[in-house]
């Protein structure tokens, strides 16, 4: 039977993981971060960066769910010089930020209900529903962002 970050892992290559390789964007190969919920796509950027785009999963049983506790995931960008992101970075394009946060926050767009927002699900349609939106979001806020195209003031 398939653990819920390996139903995770699917519907997210699923619903969003074409945009993201055409984008540019491939998830690493890293089963032990899978394992415990985290799914990260990195490229390669000019001057030597790096963007990535993690999910975080927080995932529940059937029983908490059925206790009013829906799983989670929520979106963080990363801009920096090294290739593991947990890694301090000295560059001064460097910088990370919850997707939530970018939107609502700094760009203003009242799209999410706040800017510490995490996507909750109780089922596959209800998940691949959050993914949809948040990879619309990355997409058009996100990778901009990470490139330097995009910035909250212009």
């Amino acid at each position: 039977m398939p653990t819920p970050q390996e139903h995770f892992k699917t519907t997210l290559l699923t619903v969003i993981g074409q945009a993201f390789d055409a984008a540019g964007y491939n998830l690493e190969d890293r089963p032990v971060q899978h394992a415990a919920g985290q799914f990260r796509f990195v490229k390669s950027l000019d001057e030597g960066l790096y963007g990535f785009i993690e999910f975080q999963l927080l995932s529940y049983t059937d029983t908490e769910w059925s206790a009013g506790m829906p799983s989670r995931f929520r979106v963080t960008l990363i801009r920096s010089d090294q290739t593991d992101p947990r890694k301090a970075s000295e560059h001064p394009a460097a910088n990370r930020r919850d997707l939530g946060t970018l939107v609502v926050e700094d760009f203003g767009v009242d799209i999410l209900p706040s800017g510490n927002y995490w996507w909750g699900f109780r089922d596959m349609e209800s998940l691949g529903k959050g993914l949809a939106e948040a990879g619309h979001l990355v997409i058009g806020y996100g990778m901009p962002w990470l490139a330097g195209d995009l910035l909250p003031d212009s």
